[in-house]
């Protein structure tokens, strides 16, 4: 059974930092693409930032020099480093690992990312 449980979630001031983390049980991490998406209330669910089976990252333009995604194949953990955050990234994080050559896409149950004074 396929788990990715997200933590590292809070409230944070303007200008703070997180990290989010993203533990897999029964897959491997290095065998997927993994992705952390948020979605904010009231909008559609969007992509973050992706670390690739080759181990590239690439991130969406809100958060190109400010976010970091990496992975730790011996914990079998991606993680989320958030650095000079917001109040436009409030929202749930989710973390997602796809398979493209069968498609296959797994979800974790997300962890709330609150950015306020």
């Amino acid at each position: 059974q396929v788990q990715l449980v997200e933590s590292g979630g809070g409230l944070v001031k303007p200008g703070g930092s997180l990290t989010l983390s993203c533990a897999a049980s029964g897959i491997l991490v290095s065998g997927y693409n993994m992705n952390w998406y948020r979605q904010a209330p009231g909008k559609q669910r969007e992509l973050v930032a992706t670390i690739t089976r080759a181990g590239t990252t690439d991130y969406s333009d809100f958060v190109k020099g400010r976010f970091t995604i990496s992975r730790d194949n011996a914990e079998n953990t991606v993680y989320l480093q958030m650095n000079s955050l917001k109040p436009e990234d409030t929202a749930v994080y989710y973390c997602n690992a796809h398979f493209s050559v069968v498609p296959t896409n797994y979800w974790g149950q997300g962890t709330q990312v609150t950015v306020s004074s």
